[in-house]
């Protein structure tokens, strides 16, 4: 069968794109590898979002997945490995199928950077975090470390440092990258020591972390007795299977602006995986309607 669009990605870009696209009486699949909702699903509590004061991330990806799927959107869990550029026609391939369709909406958002430690993927949960907001609750006057060094690393840090016993920042350069006001204010923190020059090299825990292994740059190595590590050391767009066609930058984001266009007629792209300044849930949710209505526009056309 071939549709009108089809959205890769069932996050807040891509669920989005499908109501805007559906909206406008477009016959439209979305794809999506893993489950609906994308990183926001991990979010405890959104309070940035207008109109929701507070909502949970999982309950936000669900009523957006239903409204979706209430005004016709076909949703399928098949992970996509290519996309075929047929000129008017595109192809893309999953893991178990082929589709065409007029247009394509790329929104396959990304994932977190990990540190590529032994027992890292079994510790998420048990003293691993790549989200202080969501799991900050959980270690309330306990010791905590955060590894990076952007605004991302840094604000970890601070919105911890009002909930923990003590934070330890490790940086892997004798300074940091994110803002400089926000430096200043952890600076003021009694509770936050930074450790400059340093890695974090191993992970001690029985059931759950117990302590880290920090190695400095001179080959000294120390052990901190931490409960919980939040990991902030940057993300990964996930446009690896695009990237013959699609022109990506040097860190593999999606070459697009605020328009959402790709180098490639017909296929635009949405969410976290593009080139942007801002990547937060309204942003996503913004893009979505942007691509849709390209999208739209294009097939029009």
């Amino acid at each position: 069968m071939e549709y009108d669009i089809i959205i890769i990605g069932a996050g807040p870009a891509g669920l989005t794109s499908a109501i805007y696209a559906r909206r406008a009486n477009k016959n439209v699949l979305v794809l999506e590898a893993k489950s609906y909702g994308g990183q926001i699903i991990n979010t405890l509590d959104i309070e940035n979002y207008p109109v929701e004061e507070h909502i949970s991330g999982f309950e936000f990806a669900t009523k957006l997945y239903n409204q979706a799927k209430n005004l016709g959107a076909e949703i399928v869990f098949e992970k996509v490995v290519d996309i075929n550029d047929l000129g008017n026609e595109k192809e893309v391939v999953t893991t178990k199928n082929t589709y065409k369709a007029k247009a394509i909406i790329i929104a396959t958002g990304s994932e977190n950077r990990k540190l590529g430690l032994p027992n890292e993927d079994e510790l998420v949960g048990k003293g691993i975090s790549y989200c202080a907001t969501c799991d900050g609750a959980f270690y309330k006057k306990k010791t905590v470390a955060v590894v990076g060094g952007g605004n991302t690393a840094l604000e970890d840090a601070l919105y911890l440092s009002d909930i923990v016993e003590k934070v330890y920042l490790i940086h892997r350069r004798d300074e940091f990258r994110g803002e400089e006001s926000t430096i200043n204010h952890l600076k003021e923190k009694d509770n936050v020591e930074f450790i400059y020059n340093s890695n974090v090299t191993k992970l001690n825990a029985n059931d759950r972390l117990e302590s880290i292994e920090v190695t400095n740059k001179d080959g000294s190595t120390k052990t901190i007795e931490v409960s919980g590590l939040f990991v902030a050391v940057g993300r990964i767009p996930e446009n690896q299977n695009f990237a013959k066609l699609v022109e990506l930058d040097e860190t593999g984001y999606v070459k697009a602006g605020e328009d959402c266009h790709t180098n490639v007629p017909g296929i635009f792209v949405a969410g976290d995986n593009r080139v942007k300044e801002v990547r937060q849930l309204v942003t996503a949710t913004s893009d979505g309607a942007v691509a849709a209505t390209a999208a739209v526009k294009y097939i029009n056309n």
